[in-house]
């Protein structure tokens, strides 16, 4: 535990102006993040005597071991700053709001040729219009199912598409009349985008247009004795109708706000959001944290406002923002929200009539979900913590393992024999610090010498960095980037667990008492009995089987067994999909495609003469020479088989995917985020946190 006045700056050196501080701790880490109006007196209030400190302020000075500050011009670029360092470091103090769920919305994706409407999830992507978000997809589901009747707007895949329009032939929805088929012509472009923006302005609230449209032709087709036309609109317009039911008028004069509710105690808080658009309820969204600062529910809001807005621009920030309480100082929030919109935005707090009736409604929602969020919080807290104790008593350990690191081997019978990395924390996963191994020192299969292999190579990498930084100089620590940023294997873990029995462990403890490593406990946990081994002893650890530790090793074990073998197929289907083209230096993904688009198939390439080459735009001379000297090279691949005919298929018939255009997402001879490091050690790779599992640790 550090002692604050230990790095207290002196109170010359603070700058009496706006600025953006962070806490550090004794590895460089970020730990917190804040803002200030007057950075001098904001910092000197962290530096009193701790026994006047809030118990969480009283824990992050003891826990820093320095601090920085950035000055700007004003209170609206500190608030900026502020949220995008919250963004980038993920500081352990700082409020942080978890989202229990990916909220799916409604999208028209306007940046196409021929708009297409879909359920959504995660970012938004330039272009397209949304609407929600909405509690499930159903629910989607169901209201565009009754909007195709009026707005029969196209929601195939890219692929049905392409496919209708190969065969001249629509999909069911193009013959029951809920698309206007584009695909087919029946329809220009010109006018499936008119259909789609229409389908926009009434999802966006303006419905009464549309209705009214349909009302008269409906009473002109009856007059004029066109009755079935007549009954169709009748039921175009109960379509519409109970679309719009489906949301309820909350605001009667049309309002476009979203109202924000917050409930707390000491420990936790959970944010609701009710987003209206047109005085109707379009999505409902919550979040919980825990108050790991001393924070106030002014200071709440203003981090859900932050979380909400940080990313949205133009209409997606609404007009009105109702608040249960106005963060201090008011200004520079509404100024930043205001101009994230383009537009002026009110932030208040509803005081009387159906704005005030609403945002109870809301806080009525924010309890239920704190109350539902406790129930849980309290068993997994419990559990977890019941978990640690029990795997660090039957390990003999002095502490519960607070940081868990798994590795496991996987290949299929010898080939691309790959190594995964999992990390647990406090009993729950790190996915952004997961890695990725190839293993490189031998061939074939032998999964006690990969991992003597791997485990060799992710501790040689952190003593490297620390013999070669100096584990105090000059106040760096080994373990971070000069920015904060945690290096590749940058913390040693408490406990190494490896899936497989006592010669999996042996190896793994004889790696580390290679480098001198002995503050680091192994174990390892065999899938037959499920028995956890440890060096040098003859018999097994049985933990009983309703044991919450045994169970949090099997799932740290299965998580890095399903890691390693998702890498593993990943890396043996781009070996399956490799091309000729994939040798020549130089040639990227856009480039092997217009060679196939231009001539058609491989074979058609192959026989190609190097000026044929040369008129694909831009391929020059040295590059066509190279692709001519590696498909030379290339034996000519077996042929393929219609499985459903037996008849052999010409190169011309197969898919252009025979090129290799697919791109490696996890490359073999570099760190995807990280600079190289030493020799024999480039092939560990970090994982990107966010992206699906399939994804994860993809160049970006």
């Amino acid at each position: 535990m550090a002692d604050p006045s230990s790095y207290r700056p002196r109170p010359g050196q603070i700058p009496d102006s706006p600025g953006v501080y962070k806490f550090r701790d004794e590895h460089r880490r970020v730990i917190y993040v804040g803002k200030a109006k007057s950075l001098r007196q904001r910092l000197a209030n962290y530096f009193q005597d701790l026994a006047g400190l809030h118990p969480r302020t009283r824990t992050m000075v003891t826990t820093a071991a320095s601090v920085e500050w950035t000055v700007v011009s004003t209170e609206v670029e500190a608030l900026q700053l502020e949220y995008s360092w919250i963004k980038e470091f993920d500081p352990r103090f700082n409020v942080k709001y978890r989202d229990d769920k990916s909220y799916p919305y409604l999208a028209v994706t306007m940046n196409e040729e021929f708009p297409r409407v879909q359920v959504m999830r995660g970012h938004k992507r330039k272009g397209v219009r949304y609407f929600g978000p909405y509690g499930h997809a159903w629910a989607i589901r169901d209201t565009v199912d009754l909007l195709l009747r009026v707005f029969p707007v196209r929601t195939c895949s890219a692929g049905v598409f392409k496919n209708a329009a190969r065969t001249g032939r629509p999909c069911l929805l193009g013959y029951i009349g809920k698309c206007s088929a584009p695909c087919v012509d029946r329809v220009s472009a010109e006018e499936h985008r008119d259909l789609a923006e229409e389908f926009c302005d009434f999802m966006a609230g303006r419905t009464g247009t549309y209705i009214r449209r349909l009302e008269r032709r409906m009473t002109d087709a009856a007059e004029e004795m066109e009755y079935e036309r007549a009954a169709r609109l009748r039921d175009d317009i109960g379509a519409l109708k109970k679309a719009m039911e489906k949301s309820a008028v909350v605001l009667a004069d049309a309002t476009d706000a979203d109202l924000i509710a917050v409930a707390e105690d000491e420990l936790e808080a959970a944010v609701q959001i009710f987003h209206v658009r047109g005085g109707r309820v379009r999505g409902q969204r919550g979040w919980v944290t825990d108050k790991v600062e001393a924070v106030t529910t002014a200071g709440l809001v203003e981090h859900a406002l932050q979380q909400l807005y940080g990313e949205e621009t133009g209409d997606s920030v609404p007009k009105e923002v109702l608040v249960p309480a106005l963060p201090e100082p008011t200004e520079p929030v509404q100024q930043w929200l205001t101009e994230r919109r383009g537009s002026n935005v009110s932030l208040r707090i509803p005081q009387r009539g159906d704005k005030k009736a609403l945002m109870e409604t809301v806080q009525r929602n924010a309890l239920q979900a704190l109350g539902l969020h406790k129930t849980k919080r309290a068993s997994d807290l419990t559990t977890r913590s019941r978990a640690l104790e029990e795997i660090a008593d039957a390990l003999e350990l002095d502490s519960a393992p607070l940081r868990i690191e798994c590795y496991d081997i996987s290949h299929l019978q010898g080939d691309d024999v790959v190594a995964s990395m999992v990390v647990f924390e406090d009993g729950l996963q790190r996915k952004g610090e997961y890695r990725r191994f190839q293993i490189k020192g031998f061939e074939g299969q032998d999964d006690v010498r990969s991992m003597h292999e791997v485990i060799t190579r992710r501790f040689r990498r952190y003593i490297a960095e620390k013999e070669k930084t100096g584990e105090w100089a000059d106040g760096e620590s080994p373990l971070t980037e000069e920015d904060g940023r945690p290096k590749r294997f940058a913390y040693p873990p408490q406990l190494v667990v490896v899936d497989g029995g006592r010669p999996q462990v042996a190896a793994a403890k004889r790696a580390l008492d290679e480098l001198g490593i002995d503050d680091i406990a192994v174990c390892g946990l065999a899938k037959r009995l499920e028995e956890v081994w440890v060096p040098q002893d003859e018999d097994p650890v049985v933990l009983p089987r309703s044991s919450e530790g045994l169970y949090l090793l099997q799932r740290v074990r299965d998580e890095a067994h399903r890691f390693a073998i998702t890498y593993q197929r990943t890396k043996r289907a781009k070996r399956f999909r490799a091309s000729p083209l994939d040798e020549v230096p130089g040639l990227g993904d856009t480039r092997k495609q217009a060679l196939i688009k231009h001539f058609g198939s491989l074979k058609r390439l192959r026989a190609a003469t190097i000026d044929q080459i040369c008129e694909v735009p831009g391929i020059g001379r040295k590059t066509a020479e190279s692709i001519a000297v590696a498909l030379a090279r290339a034996a000519a691949p077996a042929p393929a088989v219609n499985t459903a005919t037996g008849e052999i298929m010409e190169d011309e018939e197969r898919e252009p995917a025979t090129t290799g255009s697919v791109t490696e997402p996890f490359p073999a001879d570099e760190d995807s985020s990280r600079e190289p490091g030493p020799a024999g050690d480039s092939t560990e790779e970090p994982v990107t946190a966010g992206a699906s599992d399939e994804r994860r640790g993809q160049e970006t």
